[in-house]
């Protein structure tokens, strides 16, 4: 199951009352399988503070959420062939995503709880937005060294008319070193090859007799050389241009050869060099930012359980897991159980009921319940990539 709910409610005379009235609501007819969501005792700071953040905190989840799912997109991308594998290289400190998401504990070295809700949001704030400027960077460095890649493996592959002849041209197919002869590469449509052989030393005057070789051909095209004087390259190429015969610009120079053969293994070499350490980074800061991401939504249900219940904190978070046949009366169970909490959510809600936000929430009326409710889909962040 990918859609995971995360719920509070006020403690009754004990939070452990208010766990067990939902589990005993929802064993019945096995709606949802709950797990506890255990929020440490935050510095709840003033209200006008509390309204602030909870606007805010809901502009961090969703940041985070969109760096979360780049991080993980692009790591399906890396991975390339072995993308099948994206889903066991998608772990939140060192366990799969539903279970860090079903066991939660707040990380107390990298989010100490003595400090405000504001500067914790602004240390989440601050660490993903360097992951995500991070990522800009790599990923931009390493697209372009695989788009070059790319490109030169093309030229390997492609048609005769665009591709790198380097590799099926020998020495001997070439008059070098010659003060008034040259040799030319053409690119001849295989309809026409019977036609380039019967006349392509009428094309202009001064042409070596029988001084063609095919060379290679594909599907479509051959590759042919032919032997000239250098005084008419520039009358051929005309002449043969209208015959629809192409003359590729090549220059038989072994050292030039051999440098392109060079740049793809280099090419080829830096690329395998870098997917290492980049899918290790991907890795490490993919669970950096969906570990973030639980603990924004941890803030938001603190933030939003105090303005709803009020002081002194009281409230018990749930993760709930529901049947997938059975959304619809989970829904309708939790209402029954919370539907007398409507008030208090009004009440607090002041004057922005008008514009149908409720709390801070950011939640249009159709999105609201009488209980603090969120969604985390973590399917959703795989899928994505």
């Amino acid at each position: 199951m990918s859609e995971y709910w995360v719920i509070s409610a006020p403690g009754d005379k004990t939070c452990q009352q208010t766990w067990d009235t939902l589990n005993n609501a929802t064993k019945s007819g096995n709606l949802s399988a709950n797990y506890k969501f255990p929020i440490p005792d935050l510095k709840v700071g003033t209200l006008d503070q509390l309204v602030g953040l909870s606007d805010d905190l809901g502009k961090l989840d969703t940041f985070v959420e969109s760096v979360t799912r780049k991080v993980a997109q692009y790591l399906g991308e890396v991975l390339e062939d072995q993308r099948d594998k994206l889903h066991e290289n998608l772990m939140a400190n060192n366990s799969d995503l539903p279970t860090y998401l079903t066991r939660f504990q707040w990380d107390m070295a990298k989010y100490p709880i003595k400090q405000s809700l504001r500067n914790i949001a602004d240390i989440i704030s601050k660490q993903v937005g360097q992951i995500d400027a991070d990522l800009k960077v790599k990923s931009s460095a390493y697209n372009a060294l695989k788009g070059n890649l790319q490109n030169l493996e093309k030229k390997q592959t492609g048609s005769l008319l665009t591709r790198n002849l380097a590799d099926l041209v020998k020495k001997e197919h070439f008059i070098l070193d010659s003060e008034y002869l040259t040799t030319l590469l053409v690119i001849v449509p295989k309809s026409l090859f019977n036609d380039w052989n019967a006349n392509y030393e009428k094309i202009t005057n001064m042409i070596v007799p029988r001084s063609t070789q095919l060379i290679h051909q594909d599907n479509d095209y051959g590759l042919f050389t032919v032997t000239l004087f250098k005084k008419v390259v520039e009358e051929f190429k005309l002449h043969a241009r209208e015959r629809k015969f192409v003359v590729r610009e090549f220059s038989y120079n072994e050292q030039d050869l051999a440098a392109g053969k060079n740049e793809i293994t280099k090419l080829v070499t830096d690329k395998k060099k870098q997917f290492g350490p980049l899918v290790r980074w991907l890795k490490v800061n993919f669970s950096e930012c969906f570990c973030a991401w639980i603990h924004v939504k941890a803030l938001r249900v603190f933030v939003e359980s105090v303005l709803r219940y009020g002081l002194p904190v009281n409230f018990q978070a749930v993760v709930m897991v529901p049947s997938r046949k059975s959304m619809k009366k989970l829904r309708d169970v939790l209402q029954q159980l919370y539907a007398h909490l409507d008030h208090s959510a009004h009440h607090h809600s002041g004057a922005q009921q008008e514009s149908a936000e409720l709390a801070g929430l950011g939640f249009g009326q159709s999105d609201y319940f009488p209980y603090v409710f969120y969604k985390v889909n973590v399917d959703m962040i795989e899928k994505t990539a």
